[in-house]
């Protein structure tokens, strides 16, 4: 069955799923915004900007191309892609025939390739050229994939370009009616801890996040712009930089580049003048250490920062503050979650921490046997909202662990203080017993980078030559620094004197790099 048009909701701003019909497919996001303002720009790219109804034409060509090749109604479709136009037609093109759009990273091992188009049963992939290579190594033994069409570059034998995918489609489709409850978005969690975990999210999920955080808790407006060093693969990106801001009918910047290249990144501020920055705390860590980067950019088109992935530290915060005048605003989400449930917001914000819960979500501190906490004692943080997963995608193990009834486990360690606001102190694998005392690796990091001579750190758990668990900080050290026997001396005594002593790092390593995932997360798991 199918249907054309944007879908009558019985409330415009949709803050459970009982305001979205039975029948309802995400695409809609799309569609509203044809139906408002065909014309409006709706992405800025490197390659030009495209309107809404540009961005629609190409995806309704890709749906009836997707049908061509007899995707139907829950087939999986690959999206292994750099953040273009095509990226963005690929992904509402599956969810307008019904499909499940799967977002890849572009930082994948051909291993980690082949085992999620295998995990997925993709049968057909959207693949960067600059990328091709890791997927065709890992081809062969992918036997549920049948196509692949190949972005920005040529095609192998056998396989099709984009333009040649879609150049004979008609530019006109309907829409598949989905259920509210069908399968929109297959991620992948980012591997912080080893093997990713398949995380399947309703269409349902995708318009009320948009709703709860992006417009009620971030204040988007269809004047905004957004730019995002998450990519469109990761839900962090995806939500913050394409379905939230077309939600409220604002528009966004994709930049294919790499998000560790500062100066590219301001370069991209500069020319694209985005209202709204999404970033990692090592994005904004990596911006700071530009000499005068306020100088050589313009930056008066931000009126406002976000912050996720990992613990935004007060120091950055204020340092960030300090150098643009910009408030960030830091929170905590999850792919299981799909996006941002425990957020700072405008007005109200409270350096270090991770804010306050978000319309729409329950959040409980508990201890190991699952009874809660007292204020101020740490605990495992646990969310209840309508939006999270069911379960990791034929993983029945790790689903036990996180998916507790009503209750996600998010596998993060927290505290409410006497105000209301949360705070984290690391994910509970990187929790450290020091003397029979938790020490938390969020809070020794943070007093390492209020040092001038850190510009990013990473603290671990190490056995000392008794076996005991000690504090070890892994460091990149601020430009113009020296990274000697002294330097690590005088972060030791810095720490000594700014917490209590026994939290103090025992060891400390210079690094050119920190291990991270293509979201920004520090793999701490690599590290010890």
């Amino acid at each position: 069955m199918t249907r054309s048009g944007p879908v009558a909701m019985k409330t415009s701003t949709p803050a459970r799923a009982a305001d979205l019909p039975l029948e309802y497919n995400a695409v809609d996001i799309l569609d509203r915004n044809v139906a408002r303002h065909p014309q409006k720009t709706a992405l800025y790219t490197g390659d030009g900007e495209f309107s809404f109804e540009a961005v629609a034409t190409a995806t309704n060509q890709v749906a009836n191309a997707l049908r061509g090749m007899d995707v139907r109604m829950g087939d999986s479709v690959a999206i292994l892609c750099l953040d273009t136009a095509e990226w963005v037609a690929a992904f509402f093109g599956t969810l307008r025939c019904g499909g499940v759009a799967v977002g890849m990273s572009t930082l994948l091992t051909s291993e980690e390739i082949g085992f999620i188009l295998n995990n997925s049963r993709a049968r057909v992939a959207v693949v960067h050229a600059a990328l091709l290579a890791g997927l065709e190594e890992a081809r062969s033994g992918c036997p549920f994939l049948e196509h692949v069409i190949v972005v920005g570059g040529p095609a192998d034998e056998g396989d099709l370009t984009f333009d040649q995918w879609t150049a004979g489609a008609a530019t006109t489709s309907e829409t598949t009616l989905t259920h509210r409850n069908d399968f929109a978005t297959l991620n992948y969690s980012s591997g912080t801890t080893g093997k990713p975990k398949g995380i399947l999210h309703a269409h349902k999920d995708l318009v009320l996040t948009a709703e709860l955080w992006g417009a009620r808790t971030l204040g988007l407006a269809e004047s905004d712009r957004t730019f995002s060093l998450a990519k469109l693969f990761f839900t962090f990106g995806l939500g913050g930089n394409l379905l939230f801001p077309w939600h409220v009918g604002a528009a966004s910047v994709l930049y294919p580049g790499n998000p560790r290249q500062a100066a590219n990144v301001m370069e991209v501020i500069d020319r694209f003048h985005p209202t709204i920055l999404l970033n990692a705390p090592t994005g904004y860590a990596s911006a700071l250490a530009v000499e005068d980067f306020t100088s050589h950019y313009d930056l008066s088109s931000l009126r406002l920062c976000v912050s996720a992935a990992e613990a935004l530290p007060a120091p950055l915060w204020h340092a960030w503050k300090e150098r643009t005048g910009l408030d960030i605003l830091d929170g905590i989400g999850s792919t299981e979650n799909f996006h941002i449930f425990l957020s700072n917001r405008p007005g109200d914000i409270c350096p270090g921490s991770s804010g306050k819960p978000v319309e729409g979500y329950e959040l409980r501190i508990v201890d190991e046997d699952g009874a809660p906490v007292t204020t101020g004692e740490v605990g495992n943080l646990h969310v209840k909202g309508e939006t999270a997963a069911h379960s990791y995608l034929r993983d029945s193990a790790r689903s036990r662990e996180s998916f507790l009834g009503a209750w996600l486990n998010t596998g993060d360690k927290y505290y409410e203080d006497k105000n209301g606001y949360f705070w984290h102190v690391g994910r509970s694998d990187d929790m450290l017993k020091v003397g029979g005392i938790w020490v938390s690796p969020v809070e020794v990091e943070s007093t390492l980078i209020g040092h001038d001579a850190v510009l990013e750190c990473a603290v671990v758990g190490v056995a000392d030559d008794a076996g005991l668990i000690k504090p070890k900080a892994f460091v990149i050290a601020a430009p113009g620094v020296e990274p000697t026997t002294e330097t690590a001396e005088m972060l030791v005594r810095h720490c000594t004197d700014s917490m209590s002593a026994y939290k103090r790092p025992r060891w400390i390593e210079f690094l050119d790099e920190l291990p991270k995932t293509a979201t920004g997360k520090i793999q701490r798991f690599r590290l010890r």
